[in-house]
């Protein structure tokens, strides 16, 4: 009788290996951040906060946080997978040290807060340069969604208070720079607020507005090449005046409440001027209508806001709420492009659920929880959580193409960080040697020729 062995293959098992590298596929957000100057750039801008004869840089500190959280972490001590692979990630700080490090940024407050972000300006309009047809702006506008995000916390922290889903945490405001259908998404801001801030706060959302203006370069801080897209949380008076003030141009496109106003207007809307709404591919979306609605409604709002409401047969099982009519959801949202048709408007602004899957993203790189006690620490992890987001949109715009530019951060982590490698020392150069077999070593080493091919900053 043959003896079973089980499924797997039984192996033995040994702690004295040599020469091998654990997550060497993390070179390429590395490689990403050397060709972006990324390091340089941080490591100049934090340089008023390194002491005398410190051994380690503040700016690398940082960014040696924010790569463990691409690749992976939650906490600032997951750096500790850096620190084990020095001749990839080269010498990391320890432990106490980036504590101490994270603390005088925290305690520097707005003045560390605006060095981080002036740095990330500067290398995002390099990176956008280099990635030439895969940039965001490669059409001549640029796309920014902004969107609440809930992170709960599990234990007393500052300004953690009660949330409007009645759970316990934060509601930081967030902004992406929007990819389109081919790429991913890039963040632009980040606003800590405590769990029960209101989700219609004009000011919170102008604040936000004007962190994402200033992370994109200086031709997009203002005219109509910059689209501006919310929910119907930033469907306010005060953000939508902001958003149209003379001077700053921005178009926009800003969800809105079906108030009883607009209710009524939508029931005044003859049959015959409703239009078929359209999927991105051409095709007609089947059971949605739009329409553009006018008159007392837009009174009081800014001179060339248009309306537009599109109604739609709900999904099976999904509640229709009052405002709805007919058995048909009502949506709603304001714009001020006019020389596009309403079907193509209502279907950019679809568009900005892809805001959800940055957010997604963003929670599975360092968000699902804020790891540190105090609100000024949090800000600081908050702008390490947009550094590692920031290099895992760059790498995929520089490095990767096809299907592979897609993938979102637990797919790279899968597929491409994690693979090890074989480091090997020949004619005083060190090299890393995939394993052969590695279904995505292509896929890796193809993208640091990429890389390679790039030029240095200057």
């Amino acid at each position: 009788m043959k003896k079973s062995i089980g499924c797997y293959p039984r192996v033995r098992v040994e702690g004295s290996g040599r020469a091998v590298v654990s997550q060497a596929g993390g070179v390429l957000l590395v490689e990403t951040a050397r060709k972006a100057g990324l390091d340089r750039a941080i490591s100049a801008a934090l340089a008023p906060w390194r002491k005398p004869r410190a051994v380690h840089d503040p700016g690398k500190i940082l960014l040696d946080v924010a790569l463990a959280v691409a690749l992976g972490g939650v906490c600032l001590a997951d750096v500790g997978i850096l620190r084990a692979e020095p001749a990839v990630f080269g010498a990391v700080a320890s432990d106490p040290t980036v504590s101490r490090v994270i603390d005088a940024l925290a305690s520097a407050g707005p003045r560390a807060l605006s060095a981080i972000r002036t740095a990330r300006a500067e290398v995002r309009e390099r990176v956008w340069t280099l990635a030439k047809t895969a940039a965001p702006d490669v059409d001549g506008q640029v796309v920014v969604d902004i969107d609440g995000v809930l992170v709960l916390a599990h234990s007393e922290k500052q300004d953690a208070t009660a949330t409007w889903k009645k759970t316990f945490g934060h509601h930081p405001l967030m902004a992406f720079v929007d990819h389109g259908s081919g790429g991913s998404g890039e963040p632009v801001a980040a606003l800590l607020r405590p769990g029960n801030a209101d989700s219609n706060t004009a000011a919170d959302h102008i604040a936000t507005a004007q962190l994402a203006l200033a992370q994109l370069p200086k031709t997009y801080r203002r005219g109509r090449q910059t689209l501006i897209r919310t929910d119907s949380g930033g469907g306010t008076h005060g953000f939508v005046d902001w958003l149209a003030q003379r001077g700053r141009w921005l178009s926009y496109s800003v969800g809105m409440t079906i108030t009883d106003a607009i209710h009524e207007a939508v029931l005044r809307v003859p049959t015959s001027a409703w239009t078929v709404a359209v999927e991105p591919d051409g095709q007609i979306r089947d059971g949605a209508w739009v329409a553009e609605i006018d008159g007392d409604v837009l009174k009081g709002w800014p001179k060339g806001m248009r309306l537009i409401v599109r109604k739609e047969r709900p999904h099976p099982g999904a509640q229709l709420r009052f405002t709805d009519t007919d058995g048909l959801r009502l949506t709603c949202f304001a714009t001020n492009t006019t020389s596009t048709p309403i079907a193509q408007l209502e279907l950019r602004h679809r568009q900005r659920a892809r805001a959800e899957d940055r957010i997604r993203n963003a929670r599975a790189t360092g968000l699902r929880n804020l790891p540190l006690h105090d609100t000024a620490q949090n800000r600081i992890w908050l702008e390490i959580v947009s550094l590692a987001l920031d290099l895992l949109a760059w790498m995929p715009m520089l490095a990767l193409t096809g299907n592979a530019r897609r993938w979102e951060p637990r797919r790279l982590r899968l597929r491409l960080f994690s693979a090890a490698a074989q480091l090997v020392t020949t004619g005083r150069r060190r090299h890393l040697r995939f394993a052969r077999h590695w279904p995505w070593t292509d896929i890796i080493t193809n993208a640091i020729q990429r890389l390679d091919t790039l030029p240095n900053p200057g």
